[in-house]
């Protein structure tokens, strides 16, 4: 059975893309930032879900669940990740692309 989600849930897409041949730099950062952001992104308030993947293709994804699209935009505001994180990554190669708030419209 589906997992009951508010009726106002939102998932959060930030994709990213690197070098190929940075893989490793870009997974190893990934790792490093994973440290200091995930005790941060928890402590924020509607967080339903969370998960990041790096791909040896050179993309990256990070993808949240929100009980809503308020919550879901406090991370464009969380400084170990807007400020902290982004420089970190940015200097292993990575380039974000635009992050989108999507209304969660059916599960399964």
């Amino acid at each position: 059975m589906a997992e009951q989600l508010p009726a106002n849930a939102v998932v959060r897409i930030s994709p990213a893309t690197f070098d190929p041949g940075r893989f490793a730099e870009a997974d190893a950062a990934n790792l490093r930032t994973a440290v200091y952001l995930e005790p941060a992104i928890k402590q924020l308030p509607g967080l339903l879900h969370y998960y990041v993947g790096v791909s040896p293709e050179g993309s990256m994804v990070h993808v949240s669940v929100w009980d809503t699209d308020e919550h879901a935009s406090q991370l464009s505001h969380l400084k170990e990740m807007t400020v902290v994180a982004r420089a970190e990554m940015e200097a292993a190669g990575v380039t974000f692309g635009r992050i989108i708030n999507h209304p969660v419209s059916w599960t399964l």
